[in-house]
């Protein structure tokens, strides 16, 4: 025989509405945290003040020049050949003639990685500091339009 009790039996309940309230807590407390941590990078850029004249560009004075490697450690001044012992006679002239010039550094595929940096440890020597690489993706093996051999 079953005998009941007198007390009446509580069946256990989870609450929903608290939990919610926890949960969007947290997740505002995590996102406020992470957002105070991030530090914001960038790089500075000199720009001209607006009262400042443009400068005028002088034809004779040179800001540019394009340096290829080729293979065989053959190094080209806007496609002029140069020797290896006036490489770095000819970079600190362009430097003397503008501290602001900009170099590009080119290398033909089959050029070794040391002669390109050696050419950049120089241009560096010299004194110039904008310096750009020209990169160029991998050409296709094989002729424009052939089908690869199975």
């Amino acid at each position: 025989m079953r005998m009941r009790s007198p007390i009446a039996k509580k069946h256990a309940r989870i609450e929903i509405v608290p939990l919610i309230d926890i949960m969007f807590f947290l997740l505002a407390s995590f996102m406020m945290v992470s957002l105070s941590q991030t530090h914001m990078k960038g790089i500075r850029v000199n720009l001209p003040s607006p009262g400042t004249p443009p400068q005028q560009l002088d034809p004779t004075k040179k800001d540019y020049v394009s340096i290829r490697v080729t293979e065989g450690n053959l190094i080209y001044f806007d496609n002029a050949a140069v020797s290896d012992e006036q490489i770095l006679p000819q970079l600190y002239e362009l430097h003397r003639g503008n501290p602001q010039i900009k170099v590009s550094i080119s290398a033909e595929q089959n050029a070794l990685h040391g002669d390109v940096i050696t050419l950049l440890d120089r241009v560096r020597s010299a004194g110039i500091e904008k310096i750009g690489y020209q990169i160029k993706t991998a050409a296709p093996s094989g002729s424009e339009g052939a089908v690869p051999a199975p």
